[in-house]
């Protein structure tokens, strides 16, 4: 708050971007209404998004945009002045001046001579030549800054100016939105929620009903989110008002309670996560996504810009290592690509329950085995994401059999040449725990399990179990199958490790 405070006072044009339903829209209502109330400046909120419909016609855009700032002006300034003029300005200016004379208009025109800050959300829902217009625009009027064009403009999208790559039919070519918008002086990200604000959000429902959460279910939150508002809320709205065991305010929330409150919008689908795997079919996206679900080392063929659009899409995130951002999207985003697979797949998870009610993860992965050398060619080389198609399938496989009462959680990223799975499965007496250690072989068969049982026993001895399995997947067209298929046990370190050929 304080660098956007600086930057206004500084009569700064910047740009705000975050992820979709981060909370962007509700800061900047909050920050107009600050602004107002401090009585400095006059501050105005316009979202642009009516004008997308409009595309590259230029004046249809133009003339949503001014309808937007005139209706506005009046609910939050109290000020009518656009509103009769509006129609005027733009007959006389024509559609590629009348932003910026409107703006001139609007600063002119008040008797205190107070600053106008103005707030543009959803700018680039704008398409084309709408979009360069309204950016040269902006530009245009930039140094009549403050008394004849607004002393600070902020535009608020989803991804930052310098990324758009705006195609304009009047021009016949690509214009950067650096190079229409080159005024800007900053790029801010709204950034997620940190642990201790998680906590404070939380917390207010305890003031307000008297409910508790238990200590422990903030670690998990985090786990699950890492901050992102969205997910932060829906959690804790499902916990709380949707579900029967979290609307009895005398019963504290329970990590038990989140874990299923997690289960429950994924499988609903909720639209924020329904639009995120949307994404997934971006080519820009898959570029990213691809190397990151079958844990390729090959980062540096991936493109900056692609790396950086998908970053600000809150797809991924870049620290420790480049990763998918948090785990509901990790465990949403292979169900998605596989979905269909899964609703054709024929396996039932009663048929691999032991008596003492575990599950037979041997009998269940000889079962993936066979299944995998029978509909490799069929299923992986359909998918969209045909390079990580092994791990796809394997998920796919798993997330049909544990539906019934287990979870996969999973882990990958890139450079980490494999994918860590850990399927966990309530029975009568506990909770079963098996990790999985998907490998594609590179080297020699030897080397590549030999590096495998090393990462397998790593991820068991973090998880906690003695249960682990490694598949090594070979995708060589020159290997038979009969040499592919195999399995053998194997001590390392002490533990036994079941290794899977394919």
């Amino acid at each position: 708050m304080e660098e956007i405070q600086q930057l206004i006072d500084n009569r700064k044009y910047f740009v705000l971007h975050a992820p979709r339903q981060t909370g962007k829209t509700s800061f900047l209502l909050a920050l107009m209404n600050h602004l107002n109330n401090q009585g400095k400046y006059r501050s105005l909120y316009i979202n642009v998004e009516a004008a997308q419909a409009a595309r590259g016609n230029v004046q249809k855009g133009i003339q949503a945009i001014l309808n937007t700032l005139a209706r506005n002006a009046i609910f939050y300034l109290n000020d009518s002045f656009l509103k009769d003029n509006w129609k005027k300005i733009l007959n006389e200016s024509g559609e590629f001046d009348a932003l910026t004379e409107t703006l001139t208009q609007l600063c002119l025109h008040d008797e205190n001579k107070k600053p106008v800050v103005l707030f543009i959300d959803e700018i680039d829902a704008l398409v084309g030549d709408t979009l360069i217009s309204v950016l040269r625009q902006l530009r245009s009027g930039y140094t009549n800054r403050p008394i004849r064009f607004p002393q600070s403009i902020i535009l608020c999208g989803v991804r930052d100016v310098r990324d758009y790559r705006i195609h304009s039919d009047t021009e016949k070519s690509i214009i950067t939105g650096g190079s229409a918008f080159n005024i800007k002086s900053a790029s801010l990200r709204l950034g997620n929620f940190t642990p201790d604000e998680i906590k404070e959000l939380y917390r207010q429902h305890s003031d307000e009903t008297g409910q508790r959460f238990n200590e422990d279910i903030f670690p998990l939150v985090w786990d699950l989110t890492e901050g992102q508002p969205w997910l932060v809320n829906a959690l804790g709205y499902e916990v709380c008002f949707k579900m029967k065991e979290g609307r009895d305010r005398s019963k504290n929330i329970d990590t038990e309670i989140i874990e299923q409150a997690k289960e429950n919008l994924i499988l609903r689908r909720e639209t924020h996560l329904d639009q995120l795997t949307d994404k997934l079919k971006e080519d820009r996206v898959k570029r990213v996504m691809i190397p990151i679900l079958s844990g390729s080392e090959d980062i540096d063929k991936i493109p900056e810009d692609d790396i950086d659009y998908v970053s600000d899409l809150g797809l991924i995130k870049r620290k420790p290592q480049m990763s998918i951002a948090n785990r509901i999207y990790r465990e949403i985003i292979p169900r998605q690509l596989t979905y269909s697979v899964q609703e054709q797949i024929l396996q039932e998870s009663s048929w691999y329950i032991m008596d003492d009610g575990r599950l037979d993860m041997d009998k269940l992965l000889t079962a993936f085995q066979e299944f995998f050398r029978k509909n490799f060619e069929h299923w992986v080389n359909g998918f969209d994401y045909e390079e990580a198609g092994p791990q796809l399938l394997l998920q796919a496989f798993l997330q049909r059999i544990v539906n019934g009462g287990g979870r996969v959680e999973r882990e990958y990223g890139l450079g980490r040449q494999r994918t860590d799975l850990l399927v966990i499965w309530p029975f009568k007496n506990g909770v079963q725990h098996a990790v999985i250690e998907i490998k594609l072989k590179y080297d020699s068969l030897e080397k590549t399990i030999e590096k495998g049982l090393e990462q397998t026993h790593d991820y068991m001895d973090k998880c906690g179990t003695s249960e682990g399995y490694l598949l090594v997947i070979n995708r060589s067209p020159k290997t038979s199958w009969k040499q592919k298929i195999f399995k053998r046990k194997k001590i390392f370190k002490g533990t036994k490790i079941i290794v899977f050929g394919m």
